[in-house]
């Protein structure tokens, strides 16, 4: 599964198939995740950046009903419970913010190498990542 912020929040399967995601907030929490991808994120933290500064009264059961969802959507394997919190099962690299970073300094490497038609083709690929405004 691959995960897509640099643009609208989504997730797409293997096979390039885009997995439904259902509204703001559950977007929201995939985003909070997924930038912290294969990290324990603090329940907290989670509640801070979906609801902000109007968390619902019961905030940790909200939180909870949304993890629901979420692995409902990616499936239940995706979405760890972690001591506090919750963590992306995934790697950075399948995030697209952090291939993008890659790429980009794989890019600027190859320029300082003195390959230019190589640093292109590496920036050229990190800007395909951009699918819309963020």
């Amino acid at each position: 599964m691959r995960y897509r912020v640099l643009g609208p929040t989504r997730a797409v399967r293997a096979d390039g198939t885009a997995v439904p995601i259902g509204g703001a907030r559950l977007r929201a929490l995939l985003a909070a995740l997924a930038l912290r991808a294969g990290r324990a994120v603090p329940a907290a933290a989670l509640v801070d950046e979906v609801w902000g500064t109007e968390p619902p009264a019961d905030a940790s059961g909200a939180l909870q009903a949304l993890v629901g969802r979420l692995r409902r959507t990616l499936g239940a394997d995706r979405v760890a419970s972690v001591d506090g919190g919750y963590r992306l099962c995934a790697n950075p690299d399948d995030v697209d913010v952090f291939r993008f970073d890659r790429l980009v300094g794989e890019g600027s490497r190859a320029l300082a190498d003195g390959d230019p038609a190589k640093a292109a083709a590496l920036l050229d690929d990190a800007l395909a990542l951009w699918t819309g405004e963020a």
